[in-house]
């Protein structure tokens, strides 16, 4: 029983040891009259279905896109790399996305370009940029 006992409080306190998940966040330029978006809506500009917005990615195989990507679209980094192959290929789009490698080189490029959509980490926000999507 103590045993039990012990290794539960072992478990709890490992888990309240873990570093909460960072919350992304789809950004677009405060000057940018969007205010809100629904997850759909951000995965038609981020996989070559809409032309509205300027799809501004984070770095290939980074944490962060991997984690939006299969959030927004339910697609990993290889279905969207193909998808994003097949478009330009087919001439339904020129090229991909342009990447940036941090959240403060997305959130400078989205915030120069009011046509510009974005996703960075919760903490990057600040009044330059509109959060537009928190993803859960």
């Amino acid at each position: 029983m103590k045993k039990t006992i012990a290794s539960i409080i072992a478990v709890t306190m490992a888990m309240a040891a873990l570093p909460a998940a960072a919350e992304t966040v789809v950004i677009v330029s405060a000057k940018n009259p969007a205010s809100r978006m629904f997850s759909e809506q951000a995965a038609q500009f981020f996989l070559g279905k809409s032309t509205m917005f300027t799809p501004i990615d984070q770095a290939e195989g980074s944490a962060i896109r991997n984690e939006f990507y299969k959030k927004v679209a339910d697609k990993d980094a290889a279905q969207v790399k193909a998808l994003w192959s097949k478009l330009v290929f087919t001439g339904k789009a020129t090229a991909e996305p342009k990447e940036f490698k941090s959240n403060a080189e997305v959130k400078k490029a989205v915030a120069e370009d009011p046509k510009a959509i974005g996703y960075i980490d919760k903490s990057a926000v600040d009044d330059t940029v509109k959060v537009i999507l928190t993803l859960q």
